[in-house]
């Protein structure tokens, strides 16, 4: 049970703004399946999804948060063990083992392991007694804990997660610090190991960077994602082609309309503004995150914070600039957004321990 004093602690603003981007989104989804007659529908589909997220979300609230330091091990070490059963006996879907059934349903282990590496790190930082910045040394353990599930992701194959799982843990080694050189030698190490890097990519994952320099080199068959994307989004303009006029996505022009590029559903029917309002929205989420971590005065749920800001930060950032042409095209959903029950349960128990902390923030004299 929650006490009062908790209850009136919960942080409606964040509530708010989480309630409103899956209500647009639920609404998008509608006009992105609009007459396709293929079984459910995906906007019901994620409904159910989205109350199971919540039900998640409001469940993460009655436990202390400061309690996850002690499970945060056993669970990191059970979504490994979870990547390494998924490359077994995982679901094959389009050439990629990332799915695991479970009944009639499937989950991807690789959205636990965004979670997993976030308790990790937050739990290896608390209990680290030196202050300062970090050198090439004091890298190696979180460096470990994050290189093992970032490779057997990016095994599987899937590259846009394993570059998101290192971009959350990576913002949370630079939030603790590191030194300049050590970061200085990190950085110039990637560079001279860029053309192993590419000789390691699958033809695919090649052909996707290839086809982000030059979408018209093949615009009917590696570049046809992104050019029908940039079409869509542009051909909204400034007040957008109205709801379920959108030609783009109507006519199915546009492929992966409701996961990777349910913006574009969303920019060609409500353009410039709709989009804009949008684009408001997740950066006051971005930044109420930081606010939650800025005001937590306990370390832990500091880092905690810091990174479910970052997980959120990046599928943003990512999603849009791939969806616009500003990076390749990998596979990253835009969060409480794009249809998929995984995604959207992963975010939304992000934004429980969000809310957790904000919740208990006044046993710190915050």
């Amino acid at each position: 049970m929650i006490d009062r004093r908790l209850i009136q602690n919960i942080d409606w603003v964040l509530l708010g703004l989480v309630v409103i981007i899956c209500a647009t989104g639920i609404v998008n989804l509608y006009s992105a399946g609009y007459n396709r007659g293929e079984g459910t529908p995906l906007y019901i589909k994620q409904l159910y999804w989205l109350a199971v997220g919540l039900g998640v979300m409001f469940v993460t609230l009655t436990y202390d948060y400061r309690h996850l330091e002690k499970l945060s091990y056993p669970f990191y070490i059970i979504s490994i063990l979870l990547l390494v059963a998924v490359m077994f006996g995982g679901k094959m879907v389009s050439g990629s083992r990332r799915w695991l059934p479970l009944g009639p349903l499937a989950f991807q282990p690789a959205e636990l392991a965004k979670i997993a590496i976030i308790l990790v790190l937050a739990t290896y930082f608390n209990r680290r007694t030196r202050m300062e910045a970090m050198g090439l040394k004091e890298l190696i353990v979180p460096g470990v804990l994050v290189m093992i599930p970032v490779a057997l992701i990016i095994k599987q194959p899937d590259l846009g997660s394993g570059i998101l799982v290192a971009l959350v843990a990576g913002s949370i080694i630079l939030f603790v610090g590191v030194q300049w050189r050590t970061l200085m030698g990190c950085g110039l190490t990637l560079v001279m190991l860029s053309p192993v890097i590419w000789h390691l990519l699958k033809d695919y994952q090649r052909q996707r960077v290839l086809t982000f320099l030059d979408p018209g080199r093949d615009p009917l068959g590696a570049g046809y994602h992104i050019l029908q994307s940039m079409i869509a989004v542009g051909s909204g303009q400034f007040w957008g082609k109205g709801f379920l006029q959108g030609t783009q996505s109507q006519l199915y022009f546009l492929p992966e309309q409701h996961t990777d590029f349910v913006f574009s559903v969303f920019a060609e029917e409500w353009g410039f503004v709709g989009s804009g309002v949008l684009l408001l929205l997740f950066t006051a989420l971005a930044l109420w995150g930081l606010s939650v971590a800025r005001d937590c005065k306990e370390r832990f749920g500091h880092l905690l914070a810091v990174g479910v800001t970052a997980l959120i930060f990046w599928q943003i950032f990512i999603n849009l600039c791939m969806v616009t042409g500003f990076l390749p095209v990998v596979g990253i959903p835009l969060p409480l957004f794009s249809y998929g029950g995984s995604s959207l349960i992963t975010t939304l128990l992000g934004v429980g321990f969000l809310l957790n902390i904000r919740m208990r923030r006044y046993l710190f004299g915050g």
